[in-house]
């Protein structure tokens, strides 16, 4: 009996810590998980601001202009940031939520603000897949810090 109460205490003390630290359902971005896999981390799908404005918010159907710069994601990089694979300072324009860029975009970029600056890092479910593309290879895991120019 002691034992059944001690377990019943230990699984009730676990879920209260696991809520308190993040496990519950709150709308903020959450920090990227990771498990280590061989040499091939899966990291979890994140989405942080970096720096929050008030401008216009960004919706599906929105056409965007953001600047990027893009790395392959890297547990053992500073900032997480792997070989630097694609950037713009110039701006690049695409429809949110029409199919246009990768889906860790589409997803990522919702509710972004003008003016704002956020950190992406995605799977590569969310990505290129196994396929890669150009000098991202397949299965690779991305890491993007995009800020938002315009909505029009």
């Amino acid at each position: 009996m002691k034992n059944i109460r001690h377990y019943e205490v230990c699984v009730l003390v676990t879920a209260v810590l696991c809520t308190a630290c993040g496990g519950g359902t709150g709308t903020s971005p959450s920090a990227p998980t990771s498990t280590t896999s061989s040499s091939n981390p899966t990291v979890a799908f994140s989405a942080t601001d970096l720096t929050v404005t008030t401008g216009a918010q960004a919706a599906n159907g929105d056409s965007l202009t953001v600047t990027y710069f893009g790395w392959l994601y890297d547990q053992a990089a500073s900032e997480n940031k792997g070989l630097l694979f694609d950037s713009t300072s110039d701006g690049f324009t695409f429809v949110l939520g029409a199919g246009q860029v990768i889906t860790g975009w589409d997803q990522g970029l919702v509710g972004i603000r003008v003016g704002a600056k956020r950190r992406l890092i995605i799977p590569s479910s969310m990505a290129y897949g196994a396929s890669g593309a150009g000098s991202i290879p397949g299965n690779a895991t991305l890491l993007f810090k995009v800020v938002l120019v315009s909505i029009q």
